[in-house]
């Protein structure tokens, strides 16, 4: 399970590690400048990350106001390892509040990030372009067809979507399919134990039409790690979760029950809790990469082992039980339970075995004979 094992992303031909090393904190400038790194710092990373065999890259034209982007395109020159490294980067957020078409998915925002962030990075393609957000207004046919367009020019190599409705990211690739455009490969979307909302459709979604998902977020905005601790003033502890006016700072019962349970599992294995969240979240069904960060090259020593053991299957199934959630209104029609005595209460269908021949056979209650 290290780096140096590398898996399709999607349904396509790109070799991708199960780790992905995300560069949010690369550079001191704009929204994120608060956890920020030095290029020399964010230079020791990633050359940390390359050396134990990671190829997947991830960064925005948003990060620190651009220096991400920057930071980057100068350590790949440097090292010479363009075509090694898998490079995404994303577009949507506004470069110029004063410019109505200087942020978005329209097209002409498109070619403009695009063209803006293929300068910072000193390359001439993008490994995979990704929309950021969902802008809620812009067609999916505009940017399916914009994705296209940039793919045959050459400008970058595959198509991606962060952040956005299933029902969005399954019309773009039903449309790219019906017009022979080319097809969407991956979906970004926060995904951790304390965060399982994706499983509802997304991750079905995602299998069923070729889209890998890379997990972002999968500690939890750092939640999970167990730096953090309850009390009468709520979340404490040294991170930026208790920053004043943090969302986090409201945390329900049965999330405090999760960590204590995710605590007890770290401790039967030997690893930190950290480790076994990213572990669960990187071995899930549908998640081709989890992205990670570090703000040293001693915390990405320690998150890069998170893959070199397997989680036993009776301490899966209490991390499962522990943080799943109910399925809500008209998902719950969807479960096991309710497909198996509503939809369908006289049959008995089970998951397919290899060679699985076409049988259906009666249910039968037991002790009907």
């Amino acid at each position: 399970m290290s780096l140096d094992h590398y898996y399709l992303l999607g349904r396509s031909g790109l070799r991708v590690s199960r780790l992905a090393l995300g560069t949010m904190n690369f550079g001191t400038g704009g929204f994120h400048a608060a956890y920020g790194k030095t290029r020399q710092e964010s230079g020791a990373v990633f050359h940390r990350y390359l050396e134990a065999g990671g190829n997947f890259v991830d960064t925005a034209d948003f990060y620190t106001a651009g220096e991400s982007e920057t930071i980057l395109g100068d350590l790949i020159a440097e090292a010479g390892v363009r075509d090694r490294v898998v490079l995404t980067t994303k577009f949507t957020n506004s470069v110029d509040p004063k410019d109505p078409n200087a942020g978005g998915n329209g097209r002409k925002h498109m070619i403009r990030a695009v063209e803006a962030s293929l300068r910072r990075l000193r390359t001439d393609y993008i490994d995979l372009f990704m929309l950021h957000t969902w802008d809620r207004i812009t067609p999916v046919e505009e940017v399916v067809r914009t994705f296209d367009d940039l793919v045959r020019a050459g400008k970058i190599r595959y198509a991606g979507l962060s952040d956005v409705p299933s029902w969005y990211a399954a019309r773009a690739q039903t449309y790219a399919e019906a017009h022979s455009l080319e097809p969407v490969i991956n979906l970004q979307l926060p995904y951790s134990l304390i965060d399982r909302a994706i499983e509802t459709e997304h991750v079905a979604m995602g299998q069923s039409l070729g889209l890998g998902i890379t997990a972002w977020s999968p500690l939890g905005g750092g939640f999970l790690t167990g730096k953090y601790r309850h009390s009468d003033q709520g979340l404490a502890g040294e991170g930026r979760l208790t920053g004043a006016g943090s969302p986090a700072q409201a945390r329900t019962e049965r999330e405090w029950r999760l960590l204590a349970t995710l605590e007890g599992v770290a401790g039967e294995l030997g690893l930190t809790m950290a480790q076994v969240a990213l572990n669960w979240v990187a071995t899930q069904p549908g998640i081709a990469s989890a992205i990670v960060g570090a703000s040293g090259t001693e915390q990405l020593d320690t998150t890069l082992t998170a893959l070199d053991v397997e989680l036993p299957a009776e301490l899966r199934a209490q991390l499962d039980e522990a943080s799943s959630v109910p399925a809500a209104s008209v998902y719950r029609m969807f479960t096991p339970g309710y497909q198996g005595w509503l939809v369908n209460p006289g049959l008995r269908v089970g998951d397919k075995p290899a060679e699985y021949a076409p049988v259906v056979r009666n249910w039968v209650p037991e002790g009907s004979g």
